[in-house]
């Protein structure tokens, strides 16, 4: 089992698919391993040493090395496909859409409509996620101190107010999975939790998306 590796990016690609796959150069072999696209957002190829941590996965017909930014992330993307109907490319669309703070979030307080908001996830599997994980996540919390879930400092608007900003933004043309990373991202500003007021929150939203 490979737990991460150090090495050289040597490139990043998009598949056809819209898979983001890294070549890590480590003592002259080159890793390939499929990669979140927010890790690909924030990765430069001008560095010489980049920790990435790995979970592999084999099957019979072929063998993929899947690779993210932090233990903690990989240790959510395993927790994630230990759920009946979550394979591995939902898992990191999961992780993509929603950033592991806000998924982790959403799933311990059963959050439906959040998780929902990721392409391919439906209320089933969203029911799914929170019953089967939210315990375990708890456990996983308590054994690697990992400060994500429950009792973590970021929360989310309420959902009437989730569901205005979901609304109004997929009307203008946004998709899902920018109405989830922005929700994710604005949801960790203490002072915005606290406004009430939804339109500053669209307003908010759209200058974020606007920005990226």
């Amino acid at each position: 089992m490979i737990n991460y590796l150090i090495g050289r990016p040597v490139n990043l690609v998009k598949t056809l698919n819209n898979r983001f796959l890294l070549i890590l150069e480590v003592n002259q072999v080159g890793y390939e391993m499929q990669i979140p696209s927010r890790l690909a957002r924030e990765l430069s190829l001008d560095i010489d040493n980049l920790q990435i941590f790995t979970h592999w996965q084999t099957r019979e017909d072929q063998q993929i090395l899947y690779g993210f930014a932090t233990a903690a992330e990989r240790d959510l993307f395993r927790q994630l496909v230990s759920v009946s109907g979550v394979g591995m490319q939902l898992a990191i669309a999961l992780i993509d859409t929603l950033g592991i703070e806000t998924l982790v979030q959403a799933i311990v307080a059963g959050n439906i409509k959040t998780l929902s908001l990721t392409p391919g996830v439906g209320k089933k599997t969203a029911e799914r996620l929170a019953l089967e994980l939210k315990s375990k996540l708890a456990q996983w919390r308590e054994l690697t101190g990992e400060a994500i879930a429950a009792d973590s400092t970021q929360k989310l608007p309420s959902a009437d107010m989730q569901e205005d900003l979901e609304m109004t933004l997929l009307a203008l043309g946004y998709s899902n999975e920018e109405i989830a990373r922005a929700l994710s991202f604005l949801s960790q500003d203490q002072q915005m939790l606290k406004n009430t007021n939804v339109e500053d929150w669209i307003r908010s939203a759209i200058t974020w998306l606007g920005a990226g």
